[in-house]
């Protein structure tokens, strides 16, 4: 309605508005001229009336009865030209265009209609035009990214992008599978999401507005392919886009389809997804830890009324089907992600919820990793890194950095088989990851190791895979030798050195601590 209001053809009439505000908001889909006062059953939604009101009720319940009907047939608004049939507007046309709210416009001086509408309809079908090339645009974008096998975050980015509103897909238990929203905004969308979730798609149902939601109503559109639907795309209130947004949405929801078709079976969505998530915790991606809270629960991973733990394996893959496999075991749910840099490949990392009560002892936790490798998948040997029970984000975040400083670590056996390491079984470990970010500790990692560093780096030496070795194996100089891969003599000519460098004795019970601290922050450093 705006927009032609700004149209010169109507600016010589002398438009005055007399009911405006958000009812200037309506879209106009064509312009019908009549003066009867039944139009209202030739019209079907999205006219603007043009009408000098000759033939108009004269009773003012009858006037307030026609503009009533006007409203319920869908009318966008109303223009009446002043003159000789009405030299002003009825008080009972205003007070009900007011109470329905439908945009009342009154001409002021006499136009040729045919000169409005034709200015009109140009307008409208220039409009169309810009809709077709635009939604051209648009399906040519998405087409372009199914055929390229752009993987479903890039596809829900694209769309974000395109609409310049947060974009959410989701699977059919509305859990979050892939999500571009500002993370300022995370804590209080994704807070009880699938409550929030259900509510919307219900008031999306009982919805009968053919342009689609207001301005404070989420757009909903289903993904789905060969009768199958596999989840919904969900775009916030947003800018106008020239194709439409809900044309816009349904270009993204076929590429998604097509997708999903070409991945077969396997959940492919939220593998990607909870894998995306999960590295962004561990890069510490997040505005806040109610935002991140609330982003793994939409995503389906409890922590209300949960015990959760950091886990990472080593020497075996581990697919996202077997870690939930594994945590359905324990009555719980397991996210999956990337191992970061200095852990032996192949490697896995994993964030465990288990209800608060679920046992989750050595016992527990070596079937829950036996259940996690693949018969067959196993390197010479599986290490299965657990952090300390958590509860929170906060505390699940340590736990998680507390089994990658495990995994870290030189293994101790050589062979096959499952090994098992537990923080609570190691407290410099869980003194190391407290302490990660504090400046101290980090200077007194380099101020130690500063001379055996320099030494390897300008002879190739290994000094520093020996010290580890030795401090892995206290007291037992000959598994530290074997664990080394160097002969005794050889060895002791390596530690002879290394107390060189460093002066100091490497029996005294002190300096293998401050040593094994050194290494250790070392170590959780990704060095």
């Amino acid at each position: 309605m705006r927009d032609v209001i700004a149209l010169d053809a109507v600016a010589h009439g002398v438009p005055e508005v007399l009911v405006g505000d958000d009812a200037l908001d309506a879209r106009v889909r064509w312009l019908h001229v009549s003066d009867s006062a039944g139009v209202a059953r030739l019209l079907d939604g999205g006219e603007l009336l043009l009408s000098t009101g000759s033939a108009w009720p004269a009773d003012p319940a009858d006037l307030r009865r026609f503009i009533g009907e006007l409203a319920d047939a869908g009318l966008s608004g109303v223009v009446l030209e002043l003159g000789a049939h009405h030299r002003y507007v009825p008080s009972a046309v205003v007070e009900a265009a007011t109470q329905r709210h439908l945009a009342l416009i009154v001409l002021h001086r006499e136009v040729k209609f045919v000169t409005l509408t034709e200015a009109v309809h140009s307008m409208i079908i220039a409009g169309q035009n810009d809709a077709l090339r635009a939604r051209d645009e648009v399906r040519e974008r998405f087409t372009a990214l199914v055929l390229r096998g752009s993987p479903v975050d890039f596809i829900v980015h694209q769309l974000a992008q395109t609409l310049g509103a947060p974009v959410i897909l989701e699977n059919l238990a509305h859990e979050v599978v892939a999500a571009e929203v500002p993370l300022a905004m995370e804590e209080e969308l994704f807070t009880d999401w699938e409550l929030r979730s259900r509510s919307a798609h219900r008031r999306s149902e009982r919805r009968r507005e053919p342009e689609g939601p207001g301005d404070d109503e989420w757009l909903i559109v289903p993904v789905e392919a060969r009768g199958i639907r596999w989840g919904s795309l969900i775009a916030l209130p947003g800018p106008d886009h020239p194709a439409g947004r809900t044309a816009v949405l349904e270009q993204g929801a076929i590429a998604l389809a097509v997708g999903r078709l070409a991945d077969g079976d396997a959940d492919e969505w939220g593998r990607i997804g909870r894998r995306r998530l999960l590295d962004g915790l561990l890069a510490g991606r997040f505005a806040g830890v109610g935002g991140a809270a609330a982003r793994l629960e939409a995503a389906g991973l409890p922590l209300r009324g949960a015990r959760l733990y950091g886990v990472v394996v080593s020497g075996a893959p581990v697919s996202a089907e077997s870690a939930a496999a594994a945590a359905k075991t324990l009555r719980g749910r397991a996210i999956v992600g990337t191992a970061p840099d200095g852990i032996a490949p192949p490697a896995t990392a994993m964030l465990l919820s288990i209800p608060a009560d679920a046992s989750f002892d050595d016992p527990a936790a070596l079937a829950f990793s036996r259940a996690l490798v693949e018969p067959g998948e196993a390197s010479e040997r599986v290490v299965v890194s657990v952090g300390r029970g958590a509860e929170g984000v906060d505390a699940a975040l340590i736990s998680l950095h507390e089994a990658i400083d495990l995994a870290r670590g030189r293994r101790r056996r050589a062979g096959r088989g499952l090994q098992l390491r537990r923080a609570e079984n190691r407290p410099l470990v869980q003194l190391v990851t407290a302490l990660r970010d504090d400046h101290r500790v980090l200077e007194h990692a380099e101020r130690m190791l500063a001379p055996i560093i320099e030494h390897d780096l300008s002879r190739g030496g290994d000094l520093l895979d020996v010290l580890e070795a030795m401090l892995t194996h206290p007291g037992n100089r000959t598994a530290a030798a074997s664990a080394s891969h160097l002969s005794r003599s050889v060895f002791y000519q390596r530690i002879a050195l290394l107390e060189e460098l460093l002066g100091v004795d490497l029996d005294d019970g002190e300096t293998q601590t401050a040593l094994h601290l050194a290494l250790l922050v070392r170590r959780s450093a990704g060095r």
